[in-house]
C-alpha cells in the first residue's frame, strides 16, 4: 500500500534517479577528476592556476531544460578540450568511455577554465512533464527537481571517494531573457571557489546571486511531506 501511495505522489522518482546518477556515474568518474586536471594543468600551467576550481562543476536548472550544446547556450561559454578519457568494461559494454569537456568561461577580460557539464537525469524528469503517459505535471517537475538536487547533495557529502571533486551549481532561471545568464552563475561558484582557496575573504562573502539556490532555500521551499518515504512501515 505504502508503494502504491509512492507511486501515485510521485514520491521516489527523483529519488531514485539521484541515486542511480550517483551509483551509476558520478561514483565512478568523480575519483579520477583531480589526477585528470592535473594532467592537464602539467600541459596547460596558466589554465587551470586555481586548484581549487579542479572539480566537476554540475548544472541543476530547476526547470530541467538542459541544453546539450553550452555555446549556444550563452556565447561567453567556448569549448576548450576534453579530459583524459576512462575507459571500463561495464554492464556488458566492452570499454566504455567516460570523459568530461574542459570549457572556457569569459569573465570580461578575464579567462576561466573548468571542466562542467549538467546533470543528465533531469533530462528524464523535462521529458516525463512532456509526456502525457507519465501524467507528470510541471509543478510535479519542479519539486522533483528541487528534490533531486537535496538527495544528490546528501549522497555526495557523505561519499569519501568524491570529497572535493564536485561543485553543484541548482538554479533557478529568472524568466527574462538573459545572454549570459549562465555564464554569470558558473563565474559566480569560480569566483567564489578562488576566495576559498586564498582566504580573500575572512568571516564575509559575498551574497549570493538571486537566480542560485542553496539546499537551505530548498528545505523551505519543500515540506515534509515532499520527501520520499520507506516502502516498509516498519523499518523504524
Amino acid at each position: 500500500e505504502m508503494s502504491e501511495m509512492s507511486e501515485r505522489s510521485k514520491q521516489n522518482v527523483a529519488h531514485g534517479l539521484a541515486w542511480s546518477y550517483y551509483v551509476g556515474y558520478l561514483k565512478i568518474v568523480l575519483p579520477r577528476v583531480k589526477k585528470s586536471m592535473e594532467e592537464f594543468s602539467r600541459a596547460n600551467p596558466n589554465k587551470m592556476a586555481c586548484k581549487e576550481t579542479w572539480k566537476l562543476h554540475i548544472l541543476i536548472p530547476l526547470s530541467c531544460d538542459i541544453c546539450d550544446d553550452l555555446e549556444k547556450a550563452d556565447s561567453n561559454i567556448r569549448y576548450l578540450t576534453d579530459l583524459t578519457e576512462t575507459t571500463l568494461t561495464r554492464a556488458g559494454i566492452q570499454k566504455r568511455v567516460y570523459k568530461h569537456s574542459l570549457y572556457t568561461i569569459r569573465d570580461e577580460d578575464k579567462l576561466w577554465h573548468c571542466a562542467v557539464e549538467y546533470a543528465t537525469p533531469l533530462q528524464s524528469l523535462y521529458a516525463m512533464s512532456q509526456d502525457d503517459c507519465a501524467a507528470f505535471s510541471r509543478e510535479d517537475r519542479l519539486e522533483e527537481a528541487k528534490l533531486f538536487y537535496r538527495t544528490l547533495e546528501e549522497i555526495l557529502k557523505g561519499s569519501k571517494e568524491c570529497v572535493g571533486t564536485y561543485r553543484l551549481i541548482a538554479y533557478e532561471e529568472s524568466g527574462e531573457a538573459e545572454t549570459h545568464f549562465l555564464s554569470r552563475e558558473i563565474l559566480w561558484h569560480l569566483r567564489q571557489q578562488r576566495h576559498e582557496e586564498y582566504a580573500v575573504y575572512e568571516g564575509n562573502q559575498s551574497p549570493n546571486p538571486s537566480t542560485t539556490l542553496s539546499s537551505t532555500e530548498l528545505n523551505l521551499q519543500m515540506s515534509e511531506s515532499d520527501l520520499p518515504r520507506p516502502l516498509r512501515s516498519d523499518c523504524f
